[in-house]
C-alpha cells in the first residue's frame, strides 16, 4: 500500500436526501479512526467551502452528534449548486482549490452528490493530476433520481421512494371519502428519468396504488392522458394518478407550465407546476373534483419513513471510499452491485471510473414500463422492494426527531 498522510476534505453537493448525511458520517467517522488521515476537514456548502476556504475541523464535534448525522435529513455541511469551468478554458477556481489543499495538506478528497457533484470530483481529480499533486479523490453518491450511470442503484433513492409509495398509499384512501367522484395528481420529483415516479406503483401492490403512471422515458399525449382518465373515472368514480415534473411532449418540452421559470447552476430548468396544471385540464374535461398534489421537498427530506436499508447502505458507500482512498485508489466513484446471500437481497460496493459516471444519466428501462407508457410492471417492483427495507430506531425526544446539532468549528 502506497501510504499518503494528510488531511481530507468531505463536501456534499447538489439537492439534499434524507440519508446524504449518512454517507457522510461513513466518511467522517472512518477517515477519524484512519492512521493516514490527520485531519477532517467538512467543507460549507460544497465546492464553494474549498474555494473560500472555509471548512470545519470535524475532530471538534461531540461523537454523538456526528452519530446522529445517520438520522438527520439534509445536507448537515451545507450544499451547493456551482459549476466549475473546464480547467482548460478557466483554470482560476482550480488554482484556488490547490492553494487551500496545500494550505490545509489536503491529500485526500471527498465529494458526496449526484450527476453534476461527480463532474465536479472528475475535473478536480483530472487537475491534481494534470500538476502533480498527489491528492486522491472519490465521488460518494448520492442522488433521490437514482439516475447514476454504473449503479445497481443510488444512495437517497430507496427513502424517497419509501416516502412515495406510502403518501400515494395515503392520498388513495383519503380520495375515497366523500360519496361523490374525486380525481387526484400527484406530481414526484424527476427531471429525465422517472424512478421516483415508478416507486408510486409499489402502493399498487398492497391495493392502494395510483391507476396511471407518467414517467419522462416515454413520450406525453394530452389527448390519450386526458382519455385514459375519462375511461378509469368513468368506471370507477375515482382515479389517482402519478406524474414525474419532466414529462414532455414529443417535440421534448416539457409538460410543465412552470418550464421556463428558471434554472439551477448547471442550467437545468427548475420543474414544478405539472399536477396543478393537469389538474385544471381535467377539471374542464370531466366536471370532477380534481387535486393536484406536488409531494415537492417532502420526498427528499422525510427522514420519518427512511428505509433502514438505505440508511446503512449510504453509511458503507462513505465509508468504502475512504477505505479505498486509504489503500491507494483515486479516481473513482462508489458503485452499488445487488447480489444473493442465502435467498435474501445482498449489497456490496464496486469501484466505477469518475469519468464514466459524470454527467452521464441512468434511465428507467423501458421495457419495465408497460406498453401504453402509463404504467410500470413486475420487474420494477422486483428491483425496488427489497431497497426500502427497514424501519431505522430513530432517536427522539418528547416524541419528535432528534436531529443532529453540529458546532462547525472553522478549521485554522
Amino acid at each position: 500500500m502506497n501510504e499518503l498522510k494528510g488531511a481530507c476534505i468531505i463536501g456534499q453537493s447538489g439537492g439534499p436526501t434524507s440519508v446524504i448525511n449518512a454517507s457522510a458520517y461513513g466518511v467522517i467517522d472512518t477517515a477519524l479512526k484512519s492512521g493516514c488521515i490527520t485531519q477532517v476537514l467538512g467543507a460549507e456548502h460544497g465546492i464553494k467551502g474549498v474555494l473560500n476556504d472555509r471548512l470545519f475541523d470535524m475532530g471538534l464535534e461531540d461523537p454523538e452528534e456526528l452519530r446522529l448525522m445517520k438520522y438527520t435529513p439534509s445536507s448537515a455541511l451545507g450544499s451547493c449548486r456551482y459549476k466549475i469551468a473546464d480547467p482548460e478554458k478557466d483554470d482560476t477556481d482550480y488554482k484556488r482549490i490547490l492553494e487551500v489543499f496545500k494550505k490545509h495538506n489536503v491529500r485526500y478528497f471527498f465529494y458526496n452528490g449526484g450527476n453534476d457533484s461527480m463532474d465536479t470530483c472528475n475535473k478536480i481529480s483530472k487537475y491534481m493530476q494534470s500538476v502533480g499533486y498527489e491528492c486522491r479523490v472519490m465521488g460518494v453518491p448520492k442522488t433521490i433520481d437514482n439516475d447514476l450511470w454504473g449503479t445497481d442503484h443510488c444512495p437517497g433513492y430507496a427513502s424517497a421512494a419509501k416516502y412515495i409509495a406510502t403518501s400515494i398509499m395515503e392520498v388513495y384512501h383519503d380520495a375515497r371519502v366523500y360519496d361523490t367522484g374525486m380525481i387526484a395528481v400527484v406530481e414526484v420529483m424527476g427531471r429525465h428519468a422517472g424512478w421516483l415516479t415508478a416507486a408510486s406503483a409499489l402502493a399498487s401492490e398492497y391495493g392502494c396504488g395510483p391507476d396511471l403512471i407518467y414517467m419522462p422515458e416515454t413520450d406525453f399525449d394530452m389527448d390519450k392522458f386526458i382519455a385514459d382518465v375519462k375511461r378509469i373515472y368513468a368506471e370507477r368514480n375515482y382515479c389517482l394518478i402519478a406524474v414525474s415534473e419532466g414529462i414532455h411532449y414529443a417535440d421534448g418540452t416539457f409538460v410543465s407550465e412552470a418550464k421556463t421559470s428558471a434554472t439551477d447552476g448547471f442550467g437545468h430548468a427548475q420543474l414544478g407546476g405539472t399536477a396543478t396544471m393537469l389538474a385544471e385540464i381535467l377539471k374542464k374535461e370531466t366536471g370532477a373534483k380534481v387535486r393536484g398534489i406536488e409531494l415537492n421537498l417532502l420526498q427528499r427530506c422525510g427522514a420519518h419513513l427512511a428505509s433502514e436499508t438505505d440508511i446503512e447502505e449510504s453509511y458503507m458507500a462513505g465509508k468504502a471510499a475512504v477505505e479505498n482512498a486509504v489503500a491507494g485508489i483515486t479516481d473513482k466513484m462508489i458503485g452499488f452491485e445487488r447480489g444473493v446471500v442465502d435467498g435474501k437481497y445482498a449489497c456490496r460496493t464496486k469501484l466505477l471510473p469518475l469519468t464514466d459516471v459524470a454527467n452521464t444519466e441512468k434511465k428507467l428501462p423501458r421495457e419495465w414500463i408497460n406498453e401504453a407508457g402509463n404504467g410500470v410492471n413486475h420487474q420494477f417492483i422486483e428491483y425496488a422492494l427489497p431497497l426500502i427495507q427497514g424501519e431505522p430506531d430513530l432517536p427522539k425526544v418528547d416524541s419528535l426527531p432528534r436531529f443532529c446539532h453540529l458546532k462547525k468549528i472553522l478549521a485554522k
